[in-house]
């Protein structure tokens, strides 16, 4: 496949997400170079959150699991969503497949599968990434590997969900990209052009959410049970709950440490009564670390845009607080491109290289530079 033949006839892509906890299948097209256009084809997201709730975070052996139970339905789904595959009883076709594992799934009018390779949970990697070599080898595809974080980057420049032109923004830019498992500022020179400024030094906010949220005993995931009750407090009682810190706000550096902050939360919760004003403060406390790190470093690089990633940036108030204080362009991706899809793992993919499916291997420490 070469360049000339994706700029003008464009590709069909089959995306393949599986770093953590859920199951993501996606078919985009893609036409373009400088000014892509991407329609979502089609977009599947398989949870694992109802699984892994009673033990208030995730299980790498249980997470491997469920993938592993989930792929060949979800694949099948997608393409079903997708049309590009001419198949009338796809019942028929999964207890097929499921009953004779050597039964080859007809080829759809796919051009290549982008796969994440990291960073991530390492058996949750290799399951996705497996199932994508099977597939490459079965249907004589080249593979395109993805990093995670630049994912959830890149899906901030698709604005619509269905049918986007990529918007062209002026750079460099500052990425905050925040999830369970990742607090990173990145500065980004161009596609493909990233250097780390600074990153968590132990828990990541979203794991800090988590935490607190099972100290309180609200419920997983972390970051919509604290942002639930915190909404169901208009006043901020200071009076019943000692402020809590927040954790390297005044450090010159970019860097975050959240792990004091769920200890902060141990040691002053007073019990149930006083949770939504607990959980007001703590989100409060995140987001003035998250705000005030991210928007140093824009001024600090002479920056116009600040681009947010990950899980943590679909909470409503960050996104809220980011507007009011940043008077520069803001790019937040779309609610249903905020936490792990595989929409955005095939427009990074678009912008990859293939690479031979037999060398690709998983890295649950990949570094985005």
């Amino acid at each position: 496949m070469t360049k000339k033949t994706k700029i003008s006839n464009g590709v069909n892509i089959l995306a393949i997400e599986t770093s953590c906890d859920d199951t993501c299948i996606a078919v985009i097209e893609a036409k373009g170079q400088k000014r892509p256009c991407f329609k979502v084809l089609s977009n599947i997201v398989s949870s694992q959150t109802e699984i892994h709730k009673k033990w208030g975070g995730i299980y790498p052996s249980l997470a491997k699991r469920e993938h592993q139970r989930n792929l060949l339905p979800v694949l099948i789904q997608a393409l079903k969503q997708s049309k590009l595959l001419k198949i009338s009883n796809f019942k028929f076709l999964i207890s097929k497949q499921i009953s004779n594992p050597k039964f080859q799934i007809p080829k759809p009018n796919i051009d290549f599968i982008a796969v994440t390779i990291g960073p991530g949970l390492d058996p949750c990697l290799w399951t996705g990434i497996n199932f994508a070599k099977d597939l490459a080898k079965k249907w004589d595809l080249p593979i395109v590997p993805v990093n995670h974080i630049e994912a959830h980057i890149v899906v901030n420049f698709v604005d619509k969900v269905q049918s986007s032109k990529f918007k062209v923004q002026n750079f460099p830019a500052i990425a905050l990209v925040v999830s369970g498992g990742h607090t990173q500022l990145i500065l980004m020179r161009d596609f493909g052009k990233y250097k780390i400024l600074g990153e968590t030094r132990d828990d990541a906010a979203g794991e800090c959410f988590d935490k607190v949220a099972r100290i309180l005993g609200i419920g997983y995931p972390g970051g919509p049970a604290i942002a639930a009750q915190a909404a169901k407090t208009t006043n901020h009682k200071l009076q019943t709950i000692d402020k809590l810190p927040r954790p390297m706000i005044s450090q010159k550096n970019y860097d975050f440490s959240f792990s004091g902050l769920k200890t902060a939360v141990l040691y002053k919760h007073k019990g149930k009564k006083y949770v939504k004003e607990m959980c007001k403060e703590v989100q409060q406390a995140i987001i003035d670390v998250l705000i005030k790190k991210t928007i140093k470093a824009a001024k600090d690089y002479r920056v116009k845009t600040i681009i947010l990633g990950g899980g943590v940036s679909a909470n409503k108030e960050l996104r809220k607080q980011f507007k009011s204080k940043w008077e520069h362009n803001l790019l937040a991706p779309l609610k249903e491109f905020s936490t792990d899809n595989a929409v955005m793992t095939g427009i990074a993919g678009y912008f990859g290289k293939p690479k031979n499916w037999q060398r690709i291997k998983a890295d649950a420490n990949l570094r985005i530079c």
